[in-house]
């Protein structure tokens, strides 16, 4: 279980990714009956680090601090500027004990200096995917996703897209309840497409992130018990099949049928986590039609079974 956390920084380091780990990770939300991670920024030496923004930031504790943590973060860096060989040998030294490793950004280069790319699959910003795979030959970079679980390494795209990777470690460790609410408090979405081990190749928007197709994607939310067809769908949105076709991968990244599951999964969670409903009325009422079909479409998307997913996370009992 997730519980200690420490975050690597040197000179250089680049301070949104770094308050991304922060906010996520870092924050006491007690209030809101959630676990507090024990929770801290290290550097090689403790005293004042610059950051890419131009001014500096202090630092308390040294890199011993990462020797008591399960989960090490590290943040974008300079893509041109060396990896400080501490920064290196902490973290070989903490994948070898069994911690997870997260990085932001292009603190993927940080994990490839390390040698914790090889044979794995990973992720940076779109900018340095192509740069990632030549100076790391051994690292399998898969472009234009929002980030790879490799358990114990995840990877994730540029910027806000370290935001997801970490919901989506709060989701594996804590469950859809404890990540949705760190989403509403940062005013994110929970998920933008989910699962375990994922690799998200297009983001399934929300129902307020499409534009013509918000009200579509609102009412198909509130009756997701009911089969839809792509000719009714765009007859309801007053545009020809193939037009709505179109639009609906333009503003949600994916097809309809993509967009209905991953919702159906997605509500499933809910009420496997808030209900004590069976497996099988769980599937009629997020319009899966079965528990086999449930099963099915849950075990691909989370890479585990709704029974145990229910286990893990149920908070009915």
């Amino acid at each position: 279980m997730l519980t200690n956390v420490a975050v690597l920084v040197a000179d250089g380091i680049a301070p949104f990714e770094l308050g991304v780990l922060c906010e996520a990770l870092g924050t006491d939300r007690s209030d809101d009956g959630l676990p507090v991670l024990d929770f801290a920024v290290c550097a090689p030496r403790p005293g004042t680090y610059r950051t890419s923004g131009g001014f500096g930031i202090s630092v308390e504790h040294d890199l011993a601090r990462v020797n008591e943590a399960d989960l090490v973060g590290v943040p974008a860096f300079d893509t041109d500027a060396p990896v400080p060989a501490a920064l290196v040998e902490a973290l070989r030294a903490a994948h070898a004990r069994g911690a997870r490793v997260i990085s932001v950004c292009s603190g993927a280069f940080v994990l490839g200096e390390a040698g914790l790319l090889d044979d794995r699959e990973c992720t940076t910003h779109w900018r340095h995917t192509a740069e990632l795979a030549a100076r790391y030959p051994r690292a399998r970079v898969v472009p234009e996703v929002l980030y790879v679980d490799a358990d114990p390494v995840i990877t994730s795209a540029g910027t806000a897209a370290g935001i997801d990777a970490c919901l989506h470690l709060w989701r594996k460790e804590y469950g859809a309840a404890a990540a949705g609410k760190i989403a509403r408090r940062m005013v994110v979405p929970p998920q933008r497409e989910g699962g375990q081990a994922q690799f998200i190749r297009t983001p399934v928007a929300a129902c307020d992130d499409a534009d013509t197709l918000a009200p579509l994607l609102t009412w198909l939310d509130e009756h997701l018990d009911e089969q839809h067809s792509v000719a009714e769908l765009a007859r309801r949105a007053s545009m020809s099949a193939r037009t709505f076709a179109r639009r609906f991968r333009a503003e949600t990244g994916t097809t309809p049928h993509a967009w209905i599951t991953s919702r159906r999964v997605l509500r499933a969670e809910e009420l496997l986590e808030t209900t004590g409903r069976s497996v099988d009325r769980i599937a009629h009422e997020v319009g899966f039609g079965n528990a086999a079909t449930l099963r099915h479409h849950f075990t691909r998307a989370r890479s585990v079974s709704p029974q145990r997913y229910r286990r893990t996370f149920s908070e009915a009992g």
